[in-house]
C-alpha cells in the first residue's frame, strides 16, 4: 500500500474521531470548511491545544494536495506521524465521550 494511501487512511480515521468528539457535543460542521472547521473545534470538544490543531491542519492541507493535485508527495514519516494523530485521536474521544457523554455508549 503506498504511503499517499496508509496517510489518506490515518487522515480519515482521524476526521471521524473528531466528528464523533463533535456529534457527541450536540453540534456538526456546516459543508463549507468541513474538514477545517472539525479540526478546529477540537479546542472545544476535546480541549487539543493550538500545537496539536496545527499540525492536523497541516495535514489536512498536505491531504488535499495529495488527493486532488499531485500524488506522491507524502513521505513515510509523514504517514506515522498522522497514523500517531488518529491513535490519539481515537483513544481521547472514546475516553471523553465515556467521561462526559456516556449515555451514548451501547451497554
Amino acid at each position: 500500500m503506498s504511503d499517499d494511501w496508509r496517510f489518506a487512511i490515518a487522515y480519515n480515521a482521524a476526521l471521524q474521531a473528531a466528528t464523533a468528539a463533535l456529534a457527541a457535543a450536540g453540534y456538526r460542521a456546516s459543508r463549507e470548511n468541513h474538514h477545517y472547521r472539525v479540526i478546529q473545534s477540537l479546542e472545544l470538544t476535546l480541549g487539543k491545544d493550538a500545537k496539536f490543531i496545527r499540525a492536523f491542519d497541516a495535514f489536512r492541507k498536505k491531504r488535499n494536495v495529495s488527493s486532488y493535485d499531485i500524488g506522491g508527495g507524502i513521505s513515510h514519516r509523514e504517514v506515522e506521524e498522522m497514523i500517531g494523530i488518529a491513535q490519539s485521536l481515537q483513544q481521547d474521544v472514546e475516553q471523553w465521550i465515556r467521561t462526559n457523554h456516556g449515555s451514548l455508549l451501547s451497554k
